[in-house]
């Protein structure tokens, strides 16, 4: 139970990384991002930091949720961590205008229509 508690938060973690990567890519191209260390390197950081909290959903609700690719969130996490000298770029920008944006839409419908109450008092 105590990790079910956790999962809401968990999810405005992952929430809150990505709102933070639109501020910083909004209005930027791929050679912006390439051309700014710092933007850069915080939007791969908070991409790491959802795939962190991805990975500490507890696996009954990623199982509820199956329409979010639950491991290549997480695999994208490990692939920044293992391969951080070797990432390849494109892969990132596609993340951020492809990827994210569905993710948004997930996660902001399950903060909302997920009935946390009920879901805590499950086990």
């Amino acid at each position: 139970m105590r990790e079910q508690l956790r999962d809401r938060e968990r999810l405005e973690h992952i929430l809150a990384a990505i709102n933070r990567v639109v501020r910083y890519t909004t209005g930027k191209t791929y050679e912006d991002l390439l051309a700014d260390d710092m933007m850069y390197y915080a939007v791969v950081k908070n991409i790491e930091m959802m795939g962190e909290a991805a990975n500490m959903l507890t696996s009954e609700f990623q199982a509820t949720h199956p329409e979010t690719p639950w491991r290549m969130v997480k695999g994208m996490r490990n692939y920044i961590v293992h391969e951080y000298f070797q990432i390849d770029n494109t892969v990132v920008w596609d993340v951020v205008t492809k990827e994210l944006p569905i993710l948004h839409m997930q996660i902001a419908q399950y903060l909302a229509e997920t009935n946390w109450d009920e879901w805590e008092e499950r086990k």
